[in-house]
């Protein structure tokens, strides 16, 4: 729409109001919105345009450095907690002698996938606020008594639930910080997964830590090695309290050091405008910037499409139907490019749910196998190169978030970012020495995240504002099936062995392939 119309307050009716002339807007401050053209919703296209120039006129403040922060331990707490499941595993399998091993894998991942579908689909109807005050509290309560478990069905069990705080994470921080960020510094959202690595150092570190000196032998590898028991075995148990308190003081830190306001962009698909722009003006004001954004302006774009805003035209009853779902589910194909985007994603997530699991989460079977064969027995020895491993993987992303910035767009870093995975998972094959096996595994750490940290990135960006959370959920709900199913292949597979690395391999080649014809390129355009 015009900004002489904005001025003077007079706009056509909602039905004239032509998505394609916002990007002939010259007074827009950023460039143009990514689904702009989709002709979906012209008032909410409309409001989003305006909603996208306020944020880039506040531009870049402490409120999002906070938001990357505090989304960031997130991030990090998916990881520390998936991680840390399958560190713990051989040990509090020795004291309680499981009848399926990989059983806390697969509550780690059920955990995951329903917290994923839950926060994902919650977030869309009541809003984004919260799953983000609530969910990291729910994971640290369940993963501090997880270190109390009396036997194995019981560890499994909090582990799920710890889980099931956790997976809500990876949904709505990415939706939270990019609903904040000015078109310029999207970019960011590509970095944050970063803090993805830091949550697998922390793992590493507290198995590095408590593991190696308060842990039992195992009775199978040492001669006349003791029975397995609590008194003797509590390494694996502080790695739990300890990991909870962490992630605890990390809750709290959400609630006190930012007092967060639903996002803007969520509140205008709710039809929420005032409070839209009073969330706005209130970041300006506190950070000394300029807004101009009235909602006088905001009003006369007109009124969106009730089909489209459900929730707020029903009903509070309504809010939890299956209709209000459908509703969500429906504009996630409400074009066929946007149905085209939204299926390639699940895609990804789902190919990427079944590589990374394979080769990450049973990497400590992988390298105790590799450290055995190389005359490596000392848990020490394994746990401290689990720990560089996982350091590696930080950089994966900040090297991303710098291609992402650049003419590649996330697109062709993805692409690039798998194709020299794959060649580092072929290449992993040949490794004969102690140096080998530790520069490689840290190389391919470092690459996968590349991709990885990407795909977190794009996914919130390319999917519509009002349906931003049901697409994230379930596109990580894909992603942590094919973890659980990734669990009983290694069941009944060895995980010792090369194949589940070019099993690996393979599938990176087909994540490159797809992620080059994703229909639409986030850089140098704002999220919708």
């Amino acid at each position: 729409m015009a900004s002489e119309h904005l001025d003077d307050k007079k706009v056509s009716p909602a039905q004239d109001v032509d998505p394609e002339r916002l990007s002939e807007d010259n007074t827009s401050i950023g460039k143009g919105d990514i689904l702009q053209q989709e002709h979906t919703d012209p008032v909410l296209n409309a409001k989003m345009h305006l909603i996208n120039n306020a944020i880039d006129e506040i531009g870049f403040t402490g409120y999002q450095v906070k938001l990357f922060i505090l989304n960031g331990f997130g991030y990090a707490v998916d990881s520390l907690i998936l991680l840390i499941q399958s560190i713990i595993a051989g040990q509090a399998g020795l004291e309680f002698n499981p009848g399926y091993p990989a059983g806390l894998t697969i509550a780690a991942y059920v955990g995951m996938l329903v917290g994923a579908l839950f926060w994902g689909l919650t977030a869309d109807v009541i809003g984004r606020k919260f799953a983000f005050n609530v969910s990291l509290m729910i994971c640290s309560i369940f993963a501090i008594v997880a270190g109390a478990s009396p036997n194995w069905i019981v560890l499994g069990l909090f582990v799920c639930l710890s889980s099931f705080g956790a997976g809500g994470n990876l949904v709505l921080d990415t939706a939270v910080f990019l609903e904040y960020l000015p078109g310029k510094d999207q970019w960011l959202l590509t970095l944050m997964a970063a803090w993805w690595g830091l949550g697998q150092l922390v793992a590493g570190f507290l198995a590095w830590g408590f593991l190696p000196s308060y842990s039992c032998d195992d009775p199978s590898l040492v001669e006349g090695a003791p029975p397995c028991t609590k008194e003797n075995n509590q390494g694996w148990r502080y790695v739990w309290y300890t990991a909870g308190a962490l992630v605890f003081v990390m809750s709290i830190a959400r609630i006190t050091v930012i007092r967060l306001k639903e996002t803007p962009k969520f509140l205008v698909g709710e039809g929420r405008d005032a409070e839209c722009v009073e969330t706005l003006q209130m970041i300006a004001q506190k950070y000394n910037r300029t807004c101009s954004l009235t909602l006088e302006q905001m009003q006369a774009c007109g009124t969106i499409n009730s089909d489209r805003r459900g929730s707020a035209t029903h009903a509070v009853k309504s809010k939890w139907s299956l209709g209000e779902i459908g509703v969500h589910l429906k504009g996630l194909y409400a074009t066929k490019r946007i149905g085209i985007s939204t299926t390639l994603i699940w895609f990804s997530w789902t190919l990427i749910g079944l590589a990374y699991p394979l080769y990450n989460v049973f990497l400590p079977a992988y390298l105790s196998s590799r450290g055995a064969s190389f005359g490596e027995a000392s848990p020490y020895i394994t746990w401290r190169n689990y720990t560089l491993v996982n350091f590696s993987g930080i950089w994966g992303p900040v090297l991303a978030g710098y291609m992402c910035a650049t003419r590649l767009g996330r697109k062709y870093t993805m692409v690039i970012g798998a194709l020299i995975t794959m060649a580092f998972f072929f290449a992993y094959t040949q490794v004969r020495t102690n140096v080998q096996n530790i520069v490689f595994t840290c190389v391919i750490n470092f690459c996968l995240n590349i991709y990885y940290g990407t795909l977190y990135a794009y996914t919130p960006e390319v999917l519509p504002s009002a349906h931003r959370g049901t697409g994230n959920g379930i596109a990580i709900g894909w992603n942590r099936v094919m973890g659980i199913l990734s669990a009983v292949i290694a069941t009944v597979a060895d995980t010792s062995t090369p194949v589940p690395i070019y099993i690996c391999a393979a599938l990176y080649i087909v994540m490159a392939g797809v992620a080059a014809i994703f229909p639409f390129e986030p850089y140098g355009k704002r999220s919708s």
